[in-house]
Formats: structure tokens, C-alpha cells, sequence
């Protein structure tokens, strides 16, 4: 006898619904990437906490670093004429120099500065550079020691890039010591009107940079 059978029942097709796998993908990825950070946070915290102190910047250094400030009002009329460098943070700018560094201001026509700095090499040769200062306006603060200072050629002037800044940071009454930086904390330079600055003025002049919150550890004494 023979029996009939019944055709077998075709497999249920699955329908891909990108929306939903990407959702999926979506939300596991985020949980992945919040799982993981706690996790790392939960490690440096135990870490610290072995250590008998919790996670945060280097010792010494503030939570948080307030913005730098110029002096305010500067005179340009003042201000130009040749200064003597005392001391620097190390920079690229300055690789080669390993004598006396000046830098002369020249007061135009338009406002701006023109800048010539000069360094002695090692052979004795006088390295020099051509530049241009312009003031940065303040707001609230007219005549605030907020420059910037570029030595590319005039053509490429346009670009801000080739602009860095240049804050006087400290200033004497009489215009004879002066304390140049940028916000960053990068760069610092000691100035002044005669070639050699006595060590009580220059110390003083350092503790306030440190107070800042300037590296001044690092400082190298021009032309010494």
C-alpha cells in the first residue's frame, strides 16, 4: 500500500534588516567602548589609591593653570630700541646661538614694529633675522603688551601660521627689564637694556615666571 506524502514544508526565509544589525553593532560598540573605560578608570584609581594618592598631574603642577596676563598699557615709544636677552627656555629658533642675543625694535609708520634679532654663532659669525610685530587688540584692555611677531616674507604674511605670539608678560617702570612669553608656557625669554643683568634682578625675574607656571628649571643663561 502505498502512502502519500505530504511535500516537505520549505524553510522559512530570513529577512536582513540593516537597520536593526546596525543598531545592534551600534549599541554593542558603545558598550564595549563605556565598558572599557570605566574599566581603565577603575585600574589608574586603584593604582593611585595603592600608591597613597589619587590620579592627576604631575606633582607640582596645578589642577588647573590660569590664562596668562600682559601688562597693560605698554608704550611702544618705549618699548623699542635694543634689548639684551638674559635668558630663554630652549627653542628650535634658536639652536645655533651660543653667545649674546639681542633684539632691536624699530617703531613704523602704521603701528607695527620692525624686528631684527641677532645671536653669535660658535665661529663668531653674527646670525641675523628680519621680522615684523604687530599689536593683537585686547578687548578691555587698550595698549595691552599683546603682540605678534612673524619673520616670514612678506608675501606669506597673510597666512596666520607664520604668526607667533609674543605677550610681555612683565615689565618695569622704567622700561629696562622685561619678561616675554607665549600662552602656552612654551617659550620665555629675560630681557634687558644692558648686556648683563645683575643675578638678584634676574632670579627675581624668574620666580615670577615660575609662579606662572613656567618651566624655569629648564632656562639657559644667554652667552654664560
Amino acid at each position: 500500500m502505498l502512502t502519500r506524502r505530504s511535500p516537505p514544508t520549505p524553510p522559512q526565509r530570513v529577512v536582513f534588516d540593516d537597520r536593526v544589525h546596525s543598531a545592534s553593532i551600534g549599541t554593542l560598540a558603545t558598550a564595549f567602548c563605556i565598558g572599557g573605560a570605566l574599566t581603565l578608570l577603575a585600574f589608574t584609581t586603584a593604582r593611585a589609591a595603592s600608591n597613597g594618592r589619587m590620579a592627576g598631574p604631575a606633582d607640582g603642577a596645578p589642577l588647573m593653570r590660569a590664562p596668562l596676563q600682559v601688562v597693560a598699557p605698554v608704550d611702544l615709544q618705549r618699548y623699542v630700541g635694543v634689548w639684551h636677552e638674559q635668558a630663554r627656555l630652549p627653542n628650535r629658533f634658536q639652536k645655533k646661538c651660543t653667545g649674546a642675543v639681542t633684539a632691536e625694535y624699530t617703531l613704523l609708520g602704521d603701528g607695527t614694529m620692525q624686528v631684527i634679532n641677532r645671536c653669535m654663532l660658535a665661529d663668531g659669525r653674527v646670525d641675523e633675522s628680519a621680522g615684523i610685530a604687530r599689536p593683537a587688540p585686547v578687548a578691555g584692555q587698550p595698549g595691552a603688551g599683546r603682540l605678534e611677531v612673524s619673520f616670514a616674507p612678506d608675501w606669506m604674511r597673510w597666512l596666520p601660521l607664520t604668526w607667533g605670539d609674543y605677550w610681555i608678560l612683565k615689565l618695569d617702570r622704567d622700561y629696562q627689564v622685561a619678561l616675554v612669553g607665549t600662552p602656552d608656557r612654551q617659550y620665555l625669554w629675560v630681557l634687558s637694556r644692558t648686556p648683563q643683568l645683575d643675578e638678584a634682578t634676574l632670579q627675581a625675574e624668574l620666580d615670577y615666571a615660575r609662579s606662572l607656571g613656567f618651566d624655569v628649571d629648564k632656562m639657559e643663561r644667554t652667552g654664560r
